[in-house]
This record gives C-alpha cells, structure tokens and sequence, in this order.
C-alpha cells in the first residue's frame, strides 16, 4: 500500500524537470511545430522559464529548432530511447541475420523500418557484398504515406490505427495525396502482400518493400530493398519479392 501523502509527493517535486516532461508531452500532443512564446502562453509559464528548458531540450537533442522560423518540434531522440528497450532490440537482434542472408542472396540492400509519429525511421541496415548498391543511413526518415515502407506499415493496421497514422503523417507534407487513392493504394498493399514500385524520391530505383507481422496480422515493421537496375536486366523484380516476403515471414514467426 502506498502511504505517501499529498505533502511526501509535494516534497519529491522537481520543478524544471516537470517544466522540461510539460514541454515534450505538449508538442508530441500538437500536430504543429510551436514558438518558445507559443508554448509559454500554453503552459503558462514565463517566457525565460521557457527559453532556459528548451535551449537544454535542444541542446540535448530532444527537440529541434526551425532557424527561420524559430518554431520547435521534437526530434527522433525519444524515439531512439525506446529502440534500446529489450522489445526494439529483439526485433533488431531477429531481422538483421535474416536481412542480411537476404541482401547477400539477391544484391540489394535491406533496410529495417518502423513509423514513428507520422515518419519512417530506419533502424537497421544490412548491405550486400557487391561492388556496388543503395543503401540509407541509420536514422533515414521520411513522411510516412509518401515512402513504401511507411505505406507498407500503415496498410497492415486496424482501421482506426491506419487512419490515426495517415493523419499523422499528412501533417508532415505539404503536397497531399486524395485519401481516395491512398486507400486503394493501401488496400493493394494488403491483397499483394508487398509493394514492388518505382521510388518515390530517387531515380533508376525500384523499392521492394514486405511487413512484418505481429501474431494478430498487424504491421510492426517492414523491410524495404532499393534495387538498381543493371543495364540490360530489365525490370523484373520478382525473385527479390518472392524471397522478401519469405524472409519478412521468417522474422515475423520468430518474434511471435
């Protein structure tokens, strides 16, 4: 049973890291980027109280600043936090061995990649022994409903989890997409499988991208390959589909 009193829980208070929690919870409760006066005036908190967190929360890598605008967002810091917890590093620990026998099969990179508020994060990467390939760093991020691998992970959801995630993610664009097509976009996703497309930000490249699953067949991560095409191959991308949807089933199973 717990005895503490109002007057024990006033005594163990520590004002400028609830100031610093307060500032974190309000913008990853905002859709928009926020001024250190915007955030005051919500708090409110005076503006030097403000500015004295947010330049440690900056300094520290949890929030980022618009040096034109001034206005805050946070950053993936949070985020790669909780990738150190036991559950991140099991998915890691599983898919890597399996995405690396992958990449070495077929020539291509594989890359690891989980959504996080709205955005791809990749947070693993193994690359081929070949002369040559494409590969994106660890960290690699983009909105969510314009990458592969997000459209990928956001089709493999609940309906009420998909739409809370494309919403999240539109908030990051300016150039929107009709949800009309989005949805059949999504919807084919799941029929298939797997996404074999042309990418979206990169010439002369063909993402192949596969989920992977947790026991109810909701997405928790996927892979996603960046394949070149050689002169002269031509375009079928199919062998690489067929052994990333093994490989993705393979490290889906092993998780469960």
């Amino acid at each position: 049973m717990n005895h503490d009193s109002a007057e024990d829980r006033a005594g163990y208070s520590a004002p400028a890291l609830e100031k610093g929690l307060d500032i974190l919870e309000l913008l990853a409760a905002e859709a928009e980027p926020m001024t250190a006066r915007q955030i005051g005036e919500r708090l409110g908190r005076s503006k030097s109280e403000i500015f004295r967190m947010v330049y440690v929360l900056v300094d520290r890598g949890y929030l980022r600043r618009d040096a034109a605008t001034d206005q805050l967002t946070l950053s993936n810091r949070l985020f790669e936090l909780g990738m150190r917890t036991p559950r991140s590093r099991t998915l890691v620990e599983v898919a890597l061995p399996a995405m690396e026998r992958l990449s070495n099969a077929v020539g291509h990179a594989a890359h690891l990649v989980v959504v996080n508020r709205g955005e791809t994060v990749v947070i693993a990467n193994a690359a081929p022994r070949t002369e040559f390939n494409f590969s994106l760093q660890l960290g690699y991020s983009r909105p969510a409903t314009d990458a592969a691998s997000g459209q990928t992970i956001i089709a493999f959801q609940a309906a009420p989890r998909r739409q809370a995630m494309i919403e999240e993610s539109l908030a990051l664009v300016d150039r929107k997409p009709r949800l009309k097509v989005l949805g059949e976009q999504l919807d084919l996703i799941v029929a298939t499988g797997s996404v074999t497309s042309p990418s979206h930000h990169f010439e002369g490249i063909t993402d192949v991208c596969a989920p992977i699953l947790d026991k109810s067949g909701w997405a928790i991560a996927s892979v996603v390959m960046p394949c070149l095409q050689k002169i002269g191959s031509g375009r079928d991308f199919e062998d690489v589909r067929d052994r990333l949807v093994a490989t993705c089933r393979e490290i889906s199973e092993a998780l469960l």
